[in-house]
């Protein structure tokens, strides 16, 4: 990987702080799921997106001491796009759960790291829970945020 872009992810992934996950083979089981679900993308834009999930796993592991898969080698041509795609849909992940945490008056809302899909209610309760936030609150707070947020499918 180019160096320049393995610093940028290496930040990036600092930025996002997210908590490692334990046992290892969580890093293994989520690259098979992700894996399983680009092979049955069907169109382009979920193609890119399910790729980008790839990336993210593998790029995840890694950074995180566990690697499930070497980081692919970056093709301009083929890659830059997924790449682009992957930053864009986890920072914006990442920042409605910290605007939400906000919004909701978190008493720790910096501590608030997390890139699950908010697009269901369920995860939205599961990281109220996570995070000692008042879930019926953190839901409808991300309800309305979800009408305004830009969030990549």
């Amino acid at each position: 990987m180019l160096r320049p872009l393995n610093s940028l992810l290496r930040r990036w992934h600092r930025m996002l702080g997210l908590q490692r996950q334990s046992p290892p083979s969580w890093y293994k089981d989520r690259l098979r799921e992700e894996l399983r679900e680009r092979r049955s993308a069907k169109t382009s834009l979920h193609k890119l997106s399910e790729t980008s999930d790839v990336f993210f796993a593998i790029i995840r592991a890694n950074y995180d001491g566990f690697i499930v898969r070497k980081i692919p080698p970056f093709v301009a041509s083929r890659h830059s796009l997924v790449y682009a795609y992957m930053l864009g849909k986890y920072t914006l992940r990442w920042g409605f759960y910290r605007t939400a945490a906000i919004l909701c008056k978190a008493p720790r809302c910096d501590s608030v790291r997390e890139v699950v899909n908010p697009g269901k209610d369920s995860k939205l309760h599961e990281v109220a829970l996570r995070h000692q936030i008042d879930p019926e609150k953190f839901k409808r707070v991300g309800r309305k945020l979800r009408r305004v947020w830009p969030l990549l499918p």
